[in-house]
């Protein structure tokens, strides 16, 4: 099955920084990455990111006492 089939199954994945990504369904995600139990068309899965994913910074970067010093500038 082509990549571009409008009608492929891709999952919805996520890794432990809660960044998503869309990998076919007929393939093994990739280590790190954990199904979020949503699976359609490329498409959908898109737009499922686009709803679910709405902070983008890294989970690491969110918590509280995270680094935030982005170099001399942010003094």
């Amino acid at each position: 099955m082509a990549a571009d089939e409008p009608n492929r199954l891709h999952h919805v994945v996520i890794n432990h920084e809660q960044q998503y990504s869309v990998w076919p369904a007929d393939s093994a995600h990739p280590a790190g990455w954990s199904p979020v139990g949503f699976t359609s068309t490329l498409h959908e899965c898109i737009s499922y990111v686009d709803r679910a994913w709405t902070e983008l910074r890294p989970h690491s970067l969110r918590s509280p006492g995270a680094i935030r010093d982005c170099g001399p500038e942010s003094s």
